[in-house]
């Protein structure tokens, strides 16, 4: 006899292995957007700091290259995700006010629209009507916001939030190559630097991957290719202009 399955699994529609909480995909991509900020920690920093090692060996200049490069990228960091969520904030808020509006002063054509949608995906118009008017009694701003716009309520991003999540991810992802190049000795900061990096950027790029569900191996290749670009050049630029006495 085959095995049956769960009742319990059958009755709520759901499986173990599959996330149906709520919130789940907002979760996921506030995760990815904290990995997309450590990456960009770790790549501008190192590539500041690695470039400014091969002009100088003075830990002083490095000291303070470092600490302009965390300080100055973090908080750009943070007020561009400030300004890009607060536009979106502003949106989703406009557009929830003008659907309580349209509630409030025509809730017949509202209902009929909502039923529309539902029909328009397959619903039989008896099924549509019910549905319609069942969601809009249980909740009828959510349903409308779901179905026409796409929109949670209760999900709108604080741009407050978003700002400071993007500074303390930039800060996470750079404190790696900033102590990579200021702990070790002079003549083993630019490799350490190099290898820390390399390695931090793999861990990224997979987890940023993983987190996408997308194939990890390609994004690793990419994003380690990518900030050896990045380091290679500007330790290259850094030793031309210390060899050329600017600095």
């Amino acid at each position: 006899m085959g095995s049956q399955p769960d009742s319990s699994a059958t009755a709520s529609g759901q499986h173990d292995d599959e996330p149906h909480g709520g919130g789940i995909a907002t979760r996921l991509n506030w995760l990815r957007a904290g990995v997309l900020g450590a990456n960009d920690g770790i790549v501008s920093v190192a590539a500041i700091v690695v470039g400014v090692a091969g002009a100088t060996t003075d830990i002083g200049t490095l000291l303070t290259a470092t600490l302009a490069a965390v300080i100055g990228g973090a908080i750009s960091m943070a007020l561009g995700e400030y300004v890009s969520v607060s536009s979106s904030s502003d949106s989703q808020k406009a557009l929830i006010a003008k659907e309580t509006w349209e509630l409030e002063t025509m809730p017949e054509e509202e209902l009929a629209e909502l039923a529309a949608i539902y029909e328009a995906k397959g619903v039989s118009s008896a099924t549509a009507q019910q549905v319609a008017k069942e969601l809009t009694e249980h909740d009828a701003l959510g349903a409308h916001l779901e179905a026409e716009l796409g929109i949670d309520r209760h999900e709108v991003v604080s741009p407050w939030h978003a700002a400071f999540a993007s500074f303390v991810a930039f800060i996470a992802g750079a404190a790696l190559p900033a102590l990579a190049i200021l702990l070790p000795p002079e003549g083993l900061r630019v490799p350490i630097a190099f290898v820390a990096t390399l390695l931090a950027l793999a861990g990224t790029g997979g987890l940023g991957a993983y987190l996408g569900g997308a194939r990890i191996m390609p994004a690793v290749v990419r994003v380690v290719l990518g900030g050896l670009l990045a380091l290679v050049a500007t330790y290259l630029i850094g030793t031309w202009l210390g060899a050329a006495g600017v600095v």
